[in-house]
């Protein structure tokens, strides 16, 4: 989470990219476990920082991990402070423990939960979200064409 450093957020911004993404990774409550030197309220200011400092020409992104025992709705909770940051794009995909150190698997999360998450980003007004048990947050990235690839190169809020 670059430790909400200005200069690291002010060095990948200098580079002018069309995304920055920045993964919250999970809920508030299990932050301290699942990101151990990371804050959720630090990541929220990371993604804060780089959608005002962007020039409204900036899109932010961030993805989530479900399946470490998190609640439905505070999955929608995380969601909900990723739009306040000003979170652009979100993706959604299943927790797998990736070797025998790692957090364990607590849960599958059916696709019909997925589907019920990717409803509640557009609800919230994420401009795309990605949700489903094999997504990652690079998921289909070429496939997602940024708005000014096809109108032009107007300001976004």
């Amino acid at each position: 989470d670059f430790r909400d450093s200005d200069e690291a957020i002010d060095r990948v911004l200098a580079a002018r990219p069309h995304v920055f993404n920045h993964n919250l990774e999970t809920v508030r409550r299990l932050t301290p476990q699942v990101r151990s030197r990371a804050t959720y309220e630090r990541s929220l200011s990371v993604l804060r920082k780089a959608k005002a400092r962007g020039g409204g020409r900036l899109y932010t992104k961030s993805g989530l991990m479900v399946g470490l025992g998190e609640q439905p709705e505070e999955i929608r909770q995380a969601m909900t402070d990723l739009r306040a940051a000003g979170c652009d794009i979100l993706t959604i995909g299943q927790y797998l423990q990736p070797t025998p150190r790692h957090l364990p698997v607590v849960e599958f999360v059916p696709p019909e939960q997925f589907a019920r998450y990717e409803a509640w980003g557009r609800e919230l007004g994420f401009l795309h979200v990605a949700s489903g048990p094999k997504v990652r947050s690079s998921y289909h990235a070429a496939d997602f064409r940024l708005p000014e690839a096809v109108a032009g190169t107007e300001e976004r809020a």
